[in-house]
């Protein structure tokens, strides 16, 4: 799906408030409501819109220990990294994993209640025998940057 710079702002207006009105919406497109609507369906449609979240200010629920990881598996068969992959995207506490190129295998950030509950987790990937052949721990002390908006206009500077 080729996007115009209307779209674009249709996607930079609902990454920063997911709960806009339709007509708040149209105006920010530059549109009248209906065929704001439509495009917005049409964005949803084609998966560009993939859901609406809230962001939620964990730290200020309970306590929380942010993690980042870098794993290595011991083998790279595509059966090691299936294996491993699907045993994370089981474990809620695995927020992110990325696969990466560049000396490990994955980069994963978690978040646990503390960082004995995280060891605990590692613990347990590791009795699993998932292949992983060592990991890397760096807890987070403090957030400078979280962003959850996108910048969609900028790596679409053509299409604007």
């Amino acid at each position: 799906m080729k996007l115009d710079a209307i779209d674009l702002r249709i996607l930079d207006a609902i990454q920063r408030d997911g709960r806009i009105t339709k007509l708040a919406l149209a105006e920010k497109a530059g549109l009248s409501p209906t065929p704001c609507w439509m495009r917005l369906r049409k964005l949803e449609k084609a998966g560009i819109i993939s859901g609406y979240h809230a962001h939620v200010a964990l730290r200020r629920v309970a306590p929380v220990a942010s993690v980042m990881v870098e794993l290595t598996l011991a083998n790279h068969r595509q059966a090691d990294f299936d294996r491993f992959e699907r045993a994370v995207r089981d474990i809620p506490e695995i927020v992110c994993c990325w696969s990466v190129g560049g000396g490990v295998d994955y980069i994963l950030k978690i978040v646990a209640a503390n960082i004995d509950a995280y060891q605990r987790l590692i613990d347990t990937l590791l009795d699993r025998e998932l292949g992983i052949a060592r990991y890397f721990t760096y807890i987070v002390t403090k957030t400078v940057k979280e962003e959850a908006v996108l910048p969609v206009s900028l790596l679409m500077a053509d299409v604007a």
